[in-house]
This record gives C-alpha cells, sequence and structure tokens, in this order.
C-alpha cells in the first residue's frame, strides 16, 4: 500500500503525567510537590499496569494543612491511579486508530505489533496495558527516548523522498 494507514497524535506526554502525579499528591494526600519530584516519583514507582510486587517510596513536600515540611510514603498503586485519565487516553487513541484501519490490514497487526516510541514508552507497564486492551502484541522500541528523534531526523533528510507518506496530524484533545 505504500502509505500511513492510519495515524492519531495525542498532546500526552512525560509533562502531563507528572502533571496528573502533582495533582493526585495534592488533592488526595494534600502534599504539595515540585515538578522534578513528580518526574522523579513516575520515573521509580510509576506504572500503566499492576505490577507482581507493587513499589513504595518517600516523598517529600509541604503538608497543605500545616504549611509544613512533610514526608510519607506512596506506592505504585497510587501513582496509578493519578495517571489512571492519562494512560486511559493513550490507550483509547490506540484503540481508535485500530478501528480507523481497514479491515483486510487488521490482521498484519498480528504478525507486525504495535511499536511503542518516545519518553512515555518508558513507563512501566504501557506496553503490557496496551496488549491486554487490543488482544496484540506491543513492543517498545530500541532506545526509545532517541527513536522519535532518530525517526524525524530522518524524515527531514528524506522529505523529498517520503512525501507520499507524510500527513498532517489529526490531534486528539484531552480532556
Amino acid at each position: 500500500m505504500g502509505g500511513v494507514i492510519a495515524s492519531r497524535s495525542l498532546r500526552i506526554a512525560g509533562d502531563k503525567l507528572n502533571e496528573d502525579i502533582l495533582r493526585y499528591m495534592r488533592e488526595e494526600k494534600k502534599l504539595l510537590i515540585g515538578e522534578a519530584t513528580a518526574e522523579q516519583l513516575k520515573c521509580s514507582l510509576g506504572s500503566a499496569f499492576a505490577l507482581d510486587e507493587e513499589l513504595e517510596g518517600r516523598v517529600r513536600g509541604r503538608d497543605l494543612i500545616s504549611g509544613l515540611p512533610k514526608e510519607m510514603t506512596v506506592s505504585s498503586e497510587e501513582l496509578r491511579e493519578a495517571m489512571e485519565r492519562s494512560v486511559g487516553a493513550i490507550v483509547l487513541a490506540v484503540k481508535n486508530t485500530i478501528e480507523e484501519t481497514p479491515p483486510e490490514l487488521t490482521a498484519d497487526l498480528f504478525n507486525r505489533h504495535i511499536f511503542l516510541a518516545g519518553g512515555g514508552a518508558l513507563l512501566r507497564g504501557l506496553d503490557k496495558h496496551i496488549a491486554e486492551e487490543t488482544k496484540l502484541f506491543v513492543k517498545i522500541v530500541d532506545d526509545p527516548l532517541a527513536a522519535v528523534a532518530r525517526g524525524c531526523g530522518f524524515v527531514l533528510e528524506n522529505v523529498g523522498q517520503l512525501k507520499s507518506v507524510l500527513v498532517s496530524t489529526q490531534k486528539d484533545e484531552f480532556i
């Protein structure tokens, strides 16, 4: 076929997941933390899928009730709850893209898999969560952080030859 069959772009990235964690800590735990702390929690404890052994860590911030410094324990289960809406939007976008794929090509997904790239691919269990929801194989590309940049560089270097497969993307707004 030689082109993009279906695509979708979301405005959900690692920063959105960090915002989810910030909001959860503020609203549910009454603890004010900074963006760097949210990022660290996401990387060390965050998951999109239930873990065989849930993780726990300590987090420090300012107690919103007393205004004083406070340290507390937070679990991977709590962070998964915090990021649930954004992760759900990612999974929904994958499912919607599959639904837009012509039926004669849908069977190819069983052989070719879904590949995840970018920083979001590093969220523990995202591949398993998408696989469970779609019943398809999901793989994380080698070096997912650099994969997007390498792909963009390749397109820029070969834009003339790739005109037939380049599309303007449809943006799905996240509620």
